[in-house]
């Protein structure tokens, strides 16, 4: 993959570099972008154009929200022109202290399809901060005995900057007894030292004050400068030697306060006062015994704030020469940091019908641990159908693993657990709700697999008399049932008069009132349709049995009336024996069942005793055998009754005449004319025997109001006759206590 640039410039004071060097990686095959810029960029300023870089169209920036992912805003994406521009300060001392290559990685997300870039910023420092020394003044106590050449040891100045911004050389005033040597030590830093040139007489000058100016690379230049205060003292010709140069230990993180961490030690050949060594450094982070050179830990340690300290131990003896050791302590990172997920992007609604295999959230795992400590592995906790799928740069996808179905689960609880690989590993959890969006999946089911009902005949048109249901498990529209008649074994005109559905409810409705005896039965098809779309459907059969009722009275086939109205008549021969078969009535129906159970009965008979009638049979046979006293014409009226409730009847008249032959029977016929109506004649009788007991009824009222009235004034009549009363002879006394009426009457 070859590389390509960009450069832009603008104020001598600010420059930019936009560098375009090497292809993203995506998901294969990718490019890398890099830019270059300075820091402490005006915000808004451009780096480049994003979109073209990653061979994006403008016109789609916006839809599928490219933005840049970080903790961090540094920079935005400008989604009208595909601009990547600057919109915080930058400071380079402060992302990389002490760091030569200063780049910041930078995660580009995009939506619609979901995708990220990885791009990386250079962040290239400018000359923004001048040399400057720990200590506005440095006193310094030389023998006068000290010989030429001798040197002691300055603290160095400090630039943040890096490269040719940072600090290039020292620059000492002029004067004869002291020149400037700056010596390479540990770590590529340089540190001046004062060299004695000339011996010192303190005798003639006791003090001598230097200036010692630090110059960096830049343009222009920026220095920093510190005064040398020297105090000329008595012969002390031995300075302390540490027994290192360089001291190096290594320190874990979350080392208690009061650890001790090393102890330096450095020796004086001189003797006395010019002997005694105490120890000075500065530190806010560690504690050092001035007498014994031990270095404690002050305050607790973090490797994630600081992986290594630098120190300058200097040791001074009575007669005031020092020396300097370094001491250089690496921190060792404990798994003291547990992992952590940050979701870049979920979608909002995932439809149940997502293929497997479909990204659904991308989020980053972060620890902010070291080597095997910061390594994150993430699993799902639950048994659901996801799976996480690794990405670049400690990114994650979350994708679907299985078929999906929301009529069973509408929500999933996914829990992410981070672990990280330190001894004993971290762990952390982040909880995302995913939601299941519905689709038209699930037919309508029926709750029967087919339906029955009964519908007595005669009922009223417009009444319910069914009930279909069928439910469908989908949401809105997906789940909103329509009923409809599609079939039946009806003529299609009939259909429409017969029956009805209710849409929405399902009721069927009769549209008019069914006669059992002209349609006993009819089955119909019905269809409940969703409202999805395409909608799904199912049938279902409806069977409807008309119930009969009793609204048909018998009728009477045998025997049949004359042409005239009037009822035929049976010969019977008169030498019949008993139990022979006159006649038989015939009846019929048109119901059926208990309704159409028919019974016969004689209402009346001109001789009760000499025919019978079969209760079930309807036949008539003879009773007993035809005496000369029994008149040779006989009439019955027999009642059919059919079993229903309540119950219907019809009347049948048999005229029957005792006969041999049928000339013979003709002249009863003509003598006697039988009335042409039976029940007329019933019901003629039924009347004159209401007349006959009202006006029964009507005669014992008077003759009880009469006997009431007499009982009154036998009294006073008594008074009247009274010599008549006592004509009757003493101790004769009638009592009269024997008739209808209880009074008694003493004569």
């Amino acid at each position: 993959m070859g590389p390509g640039e960009k450069q832009r410039s603008r104020t001598p004071r600010r420059q930019v570099l936009f560098l375009f060097l090497l292809p993203l990686f995506r998901t294969g095959l990718s490019e890398q972008v890099r830019y270059s810029v300075p820091e402490e960029m005006a915000r808004g300023s451009v780096l480049g154009n994003l979109a073209k870089d990653l061979g994006l169209h403008v016109r789609d920036l916006l839809t599928r929200k490219l933005r840049v992912s970080a903790e961090k805003q540094y920079f935005t994406v400008n989604t009208e022109n595909g601009n990547i521009v600057v919109s915080d300060r930058i400071d380079r001392e402060s992302l990389c202290p002490q760091n030569p290559q200063c780049v910041l990685p930078l995660e580009i997300v995009a939506e619609n399809p979901l995708n990220i870039f990885h791009i990386s910023v250079v962040i290239q420092d400018i000359n923004d901060n001048p040399p400057h020394f720990p200590q506005n003044t440095i006193v310094l106590e030389i023998n006068e005995l000290a010989s030429p050449g001798t040197r002691f040891g300055l603290e160095p100045a400090v630039d943040a900057d890096v490269g040719q911004h940072s600090l290039q050389s020292y620059r000492l005033s002029s004067n004869e007894h002291f020149s400037l040597m700056v010596k390479d030590k540990t770590e590529g830093k340089s540190a001046p030292e004062l060299v004695l040139e000339k011996p010192l007489d303190r005798e003639k000058q006791k003090s001598h004050l230097l200036v010692l100016e630090a110059v960096d690379g830049g343009d222009p230049v920026l220095t920093g400068t510190v005064q040398i205060k020297i105090e000329v003292t008595d012969a002390n010709d031995n300075p302390p030697v540490f027994s290192q140069d360089v001291y190096k230990v290594s320190l874990r993180e979350n080392t208690p306060p009061g650890t001790s961490v090393l102890k330096v030690a450095a020796t004086d050949q001189d003797e006395g006062i010019n002997a005694e060594i105490t120890y000075s450094f500065k530190s806010n982070k560690f504690m050092l015994d001035h007498q014994s050179g031990e270095i404690k830990s002050k305050d607790p340690i973090d490797f994630e704030t600081s992986r290594s300290y630098t120190m300058s131990i200097e040791a001074k003896d009575g007669g005031g020469m020092a020396t300097e050791c370094k001491v250089i302590l690496e921190i060792l990172d404990e798994n003291d940091n547990a992992p952590h997920v940050v979701f870049t992007s979920v979608s909002s609604s995932i439809s149940e019908d997502t293929d497997a295999g479909t990204v659904i959230a991308l989020f980053k795992a972060h620890d902010r641990d070291s080597e095997e400590n910061g390594k994150v592995t993430c699993l799902i906790k639950e048994k659901v159908p996801f799976r996480i799928e690794s990405s670049a740069n400690n990114y994650y996808k979350l994708v679907t693993d299985g078929m999906l179905d929301r009529e069973q689960t509408s929500d999933y609880n996914v829990t992410i657990i981070a672990t990280d690989r330190g001894k004993p590993p971290l762990s952390s959890s982040t909880r995302i709700t995913l939601h299941i969006s519905d689709v038209n999946d699930n037919a309508p089911v029926f709750h029967q697999a087919s339906y029955v009902v009964h519908v007595p005949e005669n009922n009223p048109p417009g009444a319910s008399i069914a009930q279909v249901s069928a439910s469908d498990p989908d949401l809105g529209p997906n789940g909103q049932v329509v009923y409809s008649i599609i079939g039946s074994d009806l003529e299609p005109r009939m259909l429409s008069s017969y029956v009805s559905v209710n849409p929405d409810s399902g009721a069927v409705f009769a549209q008019r009132a069914f006669d059992h005896e002209q349609l006993r039965s009819f089955e119909l098809t019905l269809r409940a349709r969703d409202q999805g779309s395409p909608a799904l459907s199912a049938n279902v059969s409806l069977r409807v049995l008309v119930e009969d009722r009793n609204d048909n009275a018998p009728r009477v086939l045998y025997p049949a009336l004359g042409p005239d109205g009037s009822a035929l008549f049976d010969t019977v021969p008169r030498a019949a024996e008993p139990g022979y078969l006159v006649t038989k009535v015939v009846a019929v129906d048109a119901d059926s069942g208990h309704n159409a159970w028919l019974s016969y009965h004689v209402l009346q008979a001109s001789d009760p005793g000499l025919f019978s009638l079969g209760l079930r049979t309807g036949e008539v046979r003879t009773a007993r055998a035809l005496g000369d006293k029994d008149a040779a014409r006989q009439r019955l009226l027999v009642a059919v009754r059919d079993g229903g409730q309540p119950a219907l009847s019809a009347t049948a008249t048999l005229l029957l005449v005792f006969a041999d032959s049928l000339q013979e029977a003709l002249p009863d016929l003509s003598d006697h004319p039988v009335s042409p109506d039976p029940q007329e004649e019933l019901q003629f009788y039924l009347v004159v025997a209401l007349a006959l007991i009202s006006v029964l009824f009507l005669l014992a009222v008077i003759l009880a109001i009469a006997l009431r009235l007499r009982h009154s004034t036998s009294g006073a009549w008594g008074c009247l006759q009274s010599g008549l009363c006592s004509k009757t002879p003493p101790g004769v006394s009638l009592n009269y206590t024997e008739g209808t009426l209880p009074y008694s009457y003493n004569l």
